[in-house]
C-alpha cells in the first residue's frame, strides 16, 4: 500500500495544509481522506506554515503577507466587504427567484 513516487503539485500541497487548517481534523484522518501519507502532509505543513503552526500568518493564502502595510490590508478589507455585500444580494436574488419559479403558475392564473 505504498505511495513511493507520487509527487503533488504545490497547489495540492497548498489545499491540503489549507483543508487541514480550516476542518480543525486530526492530521491522521485528513491525511487519510486524501489519500497522501501523514508525515509527507505534517511535512508540507511545516513548510508552508513554519513551525509556529500558522497562528501569526493567518489564513492559508494569506502567507507572505505579514509584510503588508496597514493601508494595503485596509484597502482590502473595504473591497472585502463591498464584494461580501454584492454576493449577498445575489443570493437573496436567487433565493427570490427560486421561490418564484418553484410556485405552480396554475394558481397565479385565476
Amino acid at each position: 500500500m505504498s505511495n513511493t513516487g507520487n509527487t503533488y503539485t504545490e497547489e495540492f500541497r497548498r489545499d491540503a495544509v489549507g483543508l487541514l487548517q480550516s476542518s480543525g481534523r486530526p492530521i491522521s484522518q485528513v491525511a487519510r481522506e486524501l489519500g497522501v501519507n501523514v508525515n509527507s502532509l505534517r511535512s508540507w505543513r511545516n513548510r508552508i506554515l513554519g513551525q509556529s503552526g500558522g497562528e501569526s500568518f493567518g489564513a492559508v493564502g494569506d502567507i507572505g503577507r505579514a509584510e503588508a502595510s496597514a493601508e494595503e490590508l485596509l484597502a482590502e478589507i473595504k473591497q472585502l466587504k463591498k464584494e461580501n455585500e454584492y454576493l449577498k444580494r445575489q443570493r437573496e436574488i436567487l433565493k427570490k427567484a427560486a421561490s418564484i419559479l418553484s410556485e405552480n403558475p396554475e394558481l397565479g392564473m385565476r
